[in-house]
């Protein structure tokens, strides 16, 4: 093991979680051994990361249906576009290195795009940053794409110079385009000097200890293959398996449990920001950029099969995942892979420090429900929190300032400590008459609890009163000196 994948998977932070009890591990195994068989899905291997452990990790069913092997860890499949968060981390490590540009024109690294018919004259044309986040204006070709996955680089290259038909002139709305990610893998080649797959094994899998995965599957040892086959007339049908090829970039990784979760804690390790030495194969600033979306939300309802609440979300298609702000969960960062003969889903909550991740060897399974529905019972089990935002030296002063406002019973004291607008929209007569309300209805408060801190510049509060509850808050002003831009005193109501 490389001292990288060692500092990924088992520098654990001292708070780090254990493994969630029998109780809860019992209802998510049912979570998806039910789905596996009403999917009627051969096999499956479902992983939890986190705070950089894989916490848990199952195998159900079978990798073969002929020789009846067990799936487990060590199994390998296809995991299909969510291959694609490969392609789109190297592409932003080579713009990191100055080797390219996001904004530039695409043609600019693939020369057999110059020339190109676009839908009309002042179609823009394609940026780097169109084709990583699906606003190149191509049509959506799944499953089209999938069967593209042996084709070599001749190929390709003659498909480029030939050009292609738009759907719509680019930077319009997002649309789904595996050729779109196929042509940013020929732009690691060219900006790298090195074939694709070469790059990235040297570049990701192997820097974080990713013995097991690669993309040329006739190099998998057949017993430790998950086997992929179709469901079809009552009965599993085996898919023919599908060459390395261009369309790699795309879909063509294949991967492991144990393997995959070392890229799942290496990008949560990019949350939260922070001072201490940056290690990673990319700087955690760009890692975190993978979430930044093209600015195309799209309204959606989450399934109704993943239960809880009714919730409405807009979703976004960031750099190789879809970004979405899920009203239980947060934010999210998900991706689903389908291919002839497998299906994957991962779900990262950065937040949470949290990662959840399947595999399957059934052609379009789509394991979405499952996997978000796990994630759904680990927070309802209170095995999802938040991480708590550092206390900054900011927030301290702020609470020290709303503490004196409240056991002097007004802002005199601290008028100095105020900003420009304060006042303006409370003067001191109605602050002192607020604050005389507020403590009438909750007696006495020793007012000695922790702050915590929402941001380095916003922090809140709760205090037991005599006979009652305080919920407070502030947030400070935009300016070098520490001052109250805002503070409130809230009695808690049932």
């Amino acid at each position: 093991m490389t001292a990288l994948a060692a500092m990924v998977l088992l520098a654990v932070p001292a708070a780090a979680r254990a493994e969630p009890d029998a109780a809860l591990l019992a209802k998510i195994d049912g979570i998806f051994n039910d789905w596996r068989l009403d999917s009627h899905v051969p096999g499956l291997v479902y992983g939890i990361v986190q705070d950089g452990r894989l916490v848990v990790v199952r195998g159900q069913g079978v990798q073969d249906i002929v020789s009846g092997r067990a799936v487990d860890a060590d199994s390998r499949f296809r995991i299909a576009s969510m291959s694609k968060a490969f392609t789109a981390l190297a592409i932003l490590k080579l713009r990191d290195e100055g080797k390219l540009s996001l904004d530039a024109p695409a043609e600019r690294y693939v020369p057999e795009m110059r020339g190109w018919k676009y839908p009309t004259r002042d179609s823009r044309h394609i940026r780097v940053r169109d084709l990583l986040n699906h606003v190149a204006g191509f049509v959506t070709d799944d499953p089209w794409g999938d069967r593209q996955q042996p084709l070599s680089e001749a190929e390709f290259t003659k498909v480029l110079k030939a050009g292609v038909p738009f759907s719509r002139s680019s930077g319009l709305t997002m649309e789904y385009s595996n050729f779109g990610y196929a042509t940013l893998g020929r732009i690691v080649s060219n900006v790298s000097g090195k074939p694709y797959q070469v790059y990235i094994r040297e570049n990701f899998m192997a820097p974080l200890g990713m013995a097991s995965t690669g993309y040329d599957i006739a190099r998998s040892p057949l017993e430790l293959r998950a086997i992929g086959y179709r469901w079809q007339d009552d009965a599993w049908l085996r898919e023919p398996d599908m060459a390395d090829g261009v369309f790699g970039a795309m879909g063509g990784v294949e991967t492991t449990a144990k393997d995959y979760a070392r890229w799942v804690s290496f990008l949560l390790s990019a949350w939260p920001p922070r001072d201490e030495p940056d290690l990673g194969v990319v700087a955690r600033p760009t890692v975190r950029e993978i979430a930044e979306g093209s600015n195309f939300p799209q309204g959606t309802m989450r399934a109704s099969a993943i239960g809880g609440a009714p919730c409405r979300a807009a979703i976004t298609y960031g750099m190789g995942w879809r970004v979405s702000d899920d009203c239980d969960l947060g934010r999210t960062l998900s991706h689903g892979g389908g291919y002839p003969g497998y299906g994957s889903h991962v779900l990262l909550l950065p937040e949470k420090g949290l990662g959840i991740f399947v595999f399957t060897n059934k052609t379009y399974s789509g394991p979405s429900v499952p996997a978000w529905k796990a994630a759904l019972a680990l927070l309802a089990a209170g095995e999802a929190p938040d991480r708590a935002v550092a206390v900054s030296a900011e927030v301290v002063q702020g609470y020290a300032l709303a503490r004196r406002v409240w056991n002097q019973g007004g802002i005199a004291g601290v008028t100095d400590s105020l900003a420009a607008n304060f006042l303006l929209d409370r003067d001191e007569p109605h602050w002192a008459k607020e604050l005389a309300r507020v403590k009438a209805e909750v007696g006495a408060c020793d007012a000695d609890e922790a702050v915590t801190a929402r941001t380095a510049m916003q922090g809140g509060f709760s205090w037991t009163c005599e006979h009652g509850r305080i919920s407070g808050g502030f947030l400070l002003a935009p300016t070098l000196e520490v001052r109250l831009q805002s503070l409130s005193f809230e009695v808690v109501k049932p």
